[in-house]
């Protein structure tokens, strides 16, 4: 049998990082996954490395809205109806979770996490030479009607607080920087400090290439097969069996698979979301992520083209596809930029964790002693990756942790 000092579950951005971290406190980490680096959940987001995503997303308030997603006619949300029985109890969890002081809770943490995520990625870019991933063009947030802007005021605000930089554009300013868009709405809002990326599985890929590059193993496995053995924990691999010290649950949607069996029990919801390619039509360029706030979508450029992502769909994690809100979507971001022949086969679906109040379990599994949680990021694991994989790794290795766990900590759902 193999022996390391650390197992990290999960080769996502957010486990990925973890390793790479750990590594450079001098452990010895093997990464496992069932699939390839970053083949998951970190493949199909927006790429972005938000500055600024102080506000949850919370559970509506407005009579309208909530007429308009339980008919399951928006594009921002669309649900299984038969799954409703199911995310109803979640959906009251997140209600009281995002009151108006959950909503302040939330920002001051994830401002805590925020001001850390560019250093972080930036630092771990420049060693693992993916710097040419990286793009500092910021991204706008697009208001279709005076509501919509107002109801930013909250972000607005949170950003001020926080020292963060914006600029308010007026349509003609939006087709300045960006002259291929339709000037659609009534205005919209600049982010220079949020960065984005080209390819985000390519960053991951980076990422663990420098890991193993160090020394670092990364194992094909499945997290299930955890269990304590003589030497702390042991996992099983296509290369036989490793043993460690310490094990770290990065496991993104399948956290709770596995942590069930250690009777830890959490509220964790899947969103699940879809992304697909597009060439853009002629010579249109897009130069930053544009995010169609009312619509709840975003389109960014990426190496493969146009990538369109879409918001929310609640359903059974493993569930069949049912893009209803991608095609939904295509006549509306056409509409918006001139979008050409779609570039991919089918639509690609992918799971984002999310916990009720929107902030991530970061620290030590209550009862379990050196099992490590790093989990769900619900909208912002691919931001928040690297500096929750500093965190761990200080915090394994019995150093004061750069950010206050506190918020983080998996006691806030019960002992167990």
């Amino acid at each position: 049998m193999n022996s390391t000092d650390v197992i990290v579950l999960g080769a996502g951005m957010v486990g990925t990082s973890a390793a790479l971290h750990l590594q450079m406190k001098g452990k010895r980490v093997v990464l496992l996954d069932r699939r390839g680096v970053g083949e998951e959940t970190s493949y199909g987001n927006a790429g972005v490395i938000e500055r600024e995503g102080v506000v949850p997303v919370a559970f509506p308030r407005e009579i309208g809205a909530l007429i308009r997603y339980g008919l399951n006619l928006s594009t921002e949300a669309h649900y299984h109806l038969s799954f409703l029985p199911k995310i109803l109890p979640w959906l009251w969890q997140l209600r009281a979770a995002t009151d108006t002081a959950g909503i302040v809770r939330f920002a001051a943490a994830v401002d805590a996490l925020s001001r850390h995520s560019i250093p972080e990625h930036r630092a771990l870019a420049k060693e693992a030479g993916a710097e040419a991933f990286f793009r500092e063009s910021g991204w706008v947030r697009l208001y279709r009607s005076h509501k919509g802007l107002a109801d930013a005021a909250s972000l607005h605000d949170f950003a001020d607080q926080y020292g963060i930089e914006y600029r308010h554009l007026t349509m003609a300013e939006l087709k300045e920087l960006e002259p291929d868009l339709t000037a659609t709405g009534v205005g919209a809002v600049f982010w220079p400090e949020t960065q984005s990326v080209s390819w985000p599985e390519g960053v991951t890929k980076a990422y663990a290439d420098l890991f193993t590059a160090r020394g670092g193993v990364v194992a094909r496995g499945d997290a299930r097969s955890l269990r304590r053995g003589g030497e702390g924990w042991v996992v099983s691999t296509e290369d036989g069996d490793v043993a460690a010290t310490h094990v770290v649950v990065a496991l993104g949607p399948w956290s709770n698979d596995l942590l069930d069996r250690f009777d830890l029990r959490f509220p964790l919801a899947v969103k699940r979301g879809y992304h697909m390619h597009f060439a853009p039509k002629g010579e249109a360029k897009l130069s930053r992520p544009i995010v169609d706030i009312e619509k709840g979508y975003v389109i960014t450029p990426m190496l493969k083209g146009i990538r369109l992502t879409t918001g929310i769909e609640f359903a059974e994690r493993d569930a069949p596809p049912t893009p209803v809100q991608l095609e939904r979507l295509k006549p509306v971001a056409r509409a918006l930029f001139p979008l050409g022949a779609e570039a991919d086969p089918e639509p690609w679906l992918g799971k984002r964790p999310t916990l009720p109040d929107g902030l991530p379990i970061i620290g030590p599994a209550p009862g379990v002693p050196d099992m490590w949680l790093d989990f769900g990021h619900a909208h912002l694991g691919f931001t928040h990756g690297p500096i929750s994989g500093r965190l761990i790794a200080e915090a394994i290795s019995g150093e004061k942790p750069l950010v206050d766990l506190t918020p983080f900590r998996a006691e806030r759902f019960g002992r167990r």
